[in-house]
């Protein structure tokens, strides 16, 4: 076999077409999944019972429900209830709940991972639930979080190859097509295997380099800085009776 056999110059507007897509999809996605997954992560640390049974519910529903079920279930069973979306919009909706799931586990797993006293020590300077939330427990949070959310986002870009069930125009419809009419899926395949990776491969290598270089001792607000001062000090206080 030869990779000379297809005409990849004829196809070229074709994988562009495909690749603007998959990059569509995945930033669209990745943004709805990110505000699902905070708005999720509050649910299932709040202290109404009610309110964190349903974020839980939520992560549990969609990280044990495949994908490619939900995918259908977006494109084709809501037409039965009258809501027809288009295959673009159905697959960034699709990344979205279902990515959201597991993002939202990952900043639980951020927010829980602030200390404890820094949270108390803002609160004993009289900050509302709101303040302590955006101004001391989000930027460490997000810090803690950044390795395994750039991790998820190589795994939603790969994810939207699943749009070929639907046609979501993505690379991998554009792979079908292009073996339809070659009939070289051998090929084809493996060179739209090698566009996904050159793709995953910066993702992948910035994961790595986040996972290696936030670290919690690295350089903080001059609030929580405040805030850990005073934590030290309490817990000397509390050491010294």
């Amino acid at each position: 076999m030869s990779f000379l056999s297809v005409d990849w110059a004829g196809y070229v507007p074709v994988l562009v077409d495909g690749l603007i897509k998959s990059v569509q999809l995945t930033a669209i996605g990745f943004v709805g999944a990110c505000l699902v997954g905070f708005v999720v992560a509050v649910l299932r640390m709040s202290q109404n019972r009610v309110v964190k049974g349903v974020g839980y519910l939520y992560t549990e529903l969609f990280k044990n429900l495949p994908i490619i079920t939900g995918i259908f279930i977006i494109y084709f069973g809501l037409t039965g209830v009258g809501l027809i979306l288009d295959a673009f919009t159905a697959g960034w909706l699709a990344l979205s709940l279902f990515y959201g799931a597991y993002l939202a586990e990952i900043f639980r797993g951020g927010l829980q991972g602030v200390s404890r006293g820094q949270t108390e020590a803002a609160q004993a300077l009289g900050l509302t639930s709101v303040r302590v939330l955006v101004t001391v427990q989000l930027p460490q949070a997000v810090r803690l979080a950044l390795p395994a959310t750039a991790t998820m986002l190589v795994d939603l870009l790969k994810g939207t190859a699943l749009l070929v069930t639907i046609g979501g125009g993505e690379l991998m419809t554009q792979a079908t097509i292009i073996t339809s009419e070659t009939f070289q899926p051998l090929e084809v395949y493996i060179v739209i295997g090698l566009i996904y990776v050159a793709m995953s491969w910066p993702l992948a290598r910035l994961a790595g380099y986040l996972e290696s270089h936030l670290r919690e001792g690295t350089a903080m607000s001059p609030t929580n800085r405040k805030l850990r001062r005073i934590t030290r000090a309490r817990l000397a206080q509390e050491a010294a009776r």
